[in-house]
Formats: C-alpha cells, structure tokens, sequence
C-alpha cells in the first residue's frame, strides 16, 4: 500500500496553505504529469519561473554537461560561466545597471540589495507597497505586506509601508510620503518595489507613477530598488518592466525567470553605487554565491530568449491570452477584471469564497492554477504560463477557466 499521503502528514512541515492533492511525477513544456497519469496545464510557470517551460532541451543539456564539469566553488573563486551571464545581464540593460552579483533566490538577491542600500546610505528606513512580497528572509520579510505579518514578533525596524497606486495616484504618493516624513528618524535609505505587484493582485501602477516614485526618492537622498521577480527577463512584453516608464533603478534585483526554475538570482547596480559599497566592505558571502552550474542555465536561458525574441512573442501571446480572458469576463458577471501586462495577466473575481472551488475544478479538468485573496478585493488568479507556450495550450487553458468559473458560478 502506498503510504505517500501518510508520509507528508507525519514528515513534512506545512509552510503556505495546503499542498496540491496530486503527486507530480514528471512534467515537460507546459506541462506536469501526474503519477496516475492526468495531464495538467501549467499556468503559473512552477512558482512562476519557469519561463521555458519544464524540462527545456537546451536547460537540459547545459545541466548535464556543466554539472559534470564544474558545479560548485569556494565563495571567492570565479569562473567563467558567472562571468560570462554578469556581463550579459549588463548588456540587457541600461549602462548605469554594470555591476552584477549572482546568487539563488529572490529573498536573497532582495536582502543582499537592501544591505547594500543601508550600507552606502548609512541609513536603515525602507519603504515598501503594502500589498508587496519580497520573500521570506529578514529583511525582505520586514518589507513584505501582502502575507506573513503576524505572530512572528517585530520586523526589522525602520520599514514603512505605502499604498498600491489608485485614484488619484500622485495625490494619495504625497501623502503617502508625508507621512513616511512624519515617522521618519531622518533614516530612509531605499524603496524597493515591485513594477506589477504580483501577490498583491496583479496590480500595475499607471505610467509615470515610478518616475514620480524616483523622484520622491531622489529629495530624500533614498535609492530606488525594483524587484523584477516575476516581470523580468521578457514576461511582461519588454525584457523589464521597469522599461515602459523610462525609469532606471539603481539597484535592480532578478530572480525566478532568471534560472528558468532553476535556483538562480541576480542583484545588479551602478559601478558607483558598488564601488562605495565595497570601500565600506560590503559583505554578502554566501554558499552559493557565484556558482556556476545555475550560472550557466542564466547563459542558456538568454540564450534562448534572445535567439527565439521571446520578449516580442510574450507580448504577441499575451494580447491573445488577454483577448480570451476578456471574453470569459464578458460572459461571467463573477469576474470583475482582467489587468497586467504580457504573460503575466490577472483575472478577479468577486466572490472570495469561490476561489477554492473554482480552482479545484480547474485541477481536475487539467489546469493548474493560483489565486490571491485580497482584502476588499475578492479573489484574484495569477495567470503566469511559460514564454514558450503555443497558442493551443493558451486557448485550452481559457477554455478549462472558463468551464470552471461556469460550474461555480
């Protein structure tokens, strides 16, 4: 008799929710394969990462052979693969953004860049938006609001938090920041925000609100960090999202699509930004940081979304998936919004206590989904499928949301 279930009840520590009842046994392109034979559609790209689907050939093939080449280093050795993805990160984007570390996760990358803040400010204050997710580490759970806030005591002093944009934005940022002044010991020292909030609901704030962000930033001598998590490396249509506002942070931190799945995180800035950072003996050793087997699947993973353009086909399929969605909010009268950008899209519903159901059905019908509660807000599906996805799978996926949401509705 099979005792899997039994096993995860007696061994495994329950960290978010409750688990998928399936046991996953495989999974390739877009999608995972259960060990009793069902095939389920993938449309949050594993934890939203896997931008080239599940088991990629060339992410295959740069595995094998790099892990048996050379896998894990000493801290302060190099080699070439992480030199290598370091500069081609910097050419992707602006030139001020030239000096990159590598590292795992995104909790990681945002700690390491909110160190550094602290470090060549001299200051401590951080602000955040209220319904972020920077992950789960000191620091980065300190700047996080949309979850995990409560029975773990204080948070890292100094963090402050602001409104996700609405209405009459650049009234509701001033005040928001009159109040930061209000509490503030004289300390701020960064702003580290996602471009589409994610966890918080899909929310993208309006053109020119990072730039008037920037701004408030810049008469407050504070540094401006984006987290491009989930929107970076081409989801979102641009290969940053930071790219549509004409805004460049000056420290800007990747992780999730970076590796593809992979564990691999990156935390870029300016020469000067680093070059103060290292007069002040920036420390961020790791185990492993600057690894080169995730550092060559990052090689691979440009590789491939350079040389199949997958910035232009995320926008192209993401106009198609939005069109499908649209059309399901037309003739649903419990979905309430379709927003986001590329492949990285959110869908609401009205009614809270629908959104189990709605997505266990979709799991049966052979669709994996995710969905957010949002306060005053109702239940919000984050729909993030692979880079690679065709437009059948696109299509199947809505077909399968839709007949859900019919069931529950």
């Amino acid at each position: 008799m099979d005792t899997f279930w039994d096993d995860v009840d007696r061994h495994l520590v329950r960290y978010g929710g409750t688990f998928t009842p399936a046991i996953i046994d495989s999974a390739s392109g877009s999608f995972l394969f259960t060990e009793d034979g069902r095939r389920v559609l993938d449309f949050t790209s594993g934890q939203m990462s896997a931008i080239l689907g599940h088991s990629h050939p060339r992410i295959v093939e740069t595995v094998r052979r790099q892990i048996a080449n050379l896998d894990h280093l000493f801290s302060g050795m190099l080699s070439r693969p992480v030199v290598d993805l370091a500069r081609r990160l910097a050419a992707t984007l602006p030139p001020s953004l030239s000096k990159v570390q590598l590292l795992t996760t995104g909790a990681e990358s945002n700690e390491a860049a909110l160190r550094m803040a602290k470090l060549v400010t001299g200051k401590h204050e951080v602000v955040s938006f209220a319904r972020s997710w920077h992950g789960m580490t000191a620091a980065a759970a300190a700047a996080t609001y949309s979850a995990g806030r409560k029975g773990y005591g204080p948070a890292t002093p100094g963090n402050f938090a602001i409104p996700a944009p609405s209405g009459d934005w650049q009234a509701q940022l001033d005040l928001a920041f009159d109040l930061i002044d209000a509490q503030s010991v004289g300390s701020l020292a960064a702003c580290i925000v996602e471009p589409i909030l994610s966890s918080g609901g899909i929310l993208e704030p309006p053109p020119g609100y990072f730039a008037a962000l920037q701004q408030k930033c810049r008469e407050r001598g504070m540094l401006l960090i984006l987290d491009e998590a989930q929107t970076g490396l081409c989801r979102t249509g641009n290969w940053y999202a930071f790219e549509r506002d004409g805004v460049v942070p000056d420290i800007l931190t990747l992780s999730k699509t970076l590796g593809a799945g992979l564990p691999l995180a990156a935390v870029i800035t300016s020469a000067e930004i680093e070059e103060e950072a290292h007069a002040r003996n920036y420390l961020f050793f790791t185990t492993h940081v600057s690894d080169p087997l995730v550092a060559a699947v990052g090689n691979t993973v440009l590789d491939v979304l350079v040389e199949e353009r997958l910035d232009e086909r995320a926008a192209k399929l993401g106009t198609f998936l939005r069109n499908g969605l649209d059309d399901i909010a037309a003739r649903h009268s419990l979905v309430t919004d379709v927003r986001g950008r590329g492949l990285l899209v959110g869908l609401e519903i009205a009614d809270e206590s629908l959104s189990a159901p709605i997505t266990q059905k979709c799991l049966e019908l052979g669709l994996h989904m995710n969905i957010v509660q949002i306060p005053g807000m109702g239940g919000v599906f984050r729909i993030a499928p692979p880079l690679t996805a065709s437009e059948e799978e696109l299509a199947l996926g809505v077909s399968i949301l839709d007949e859900a949401i019919g069931a529950a509705g």
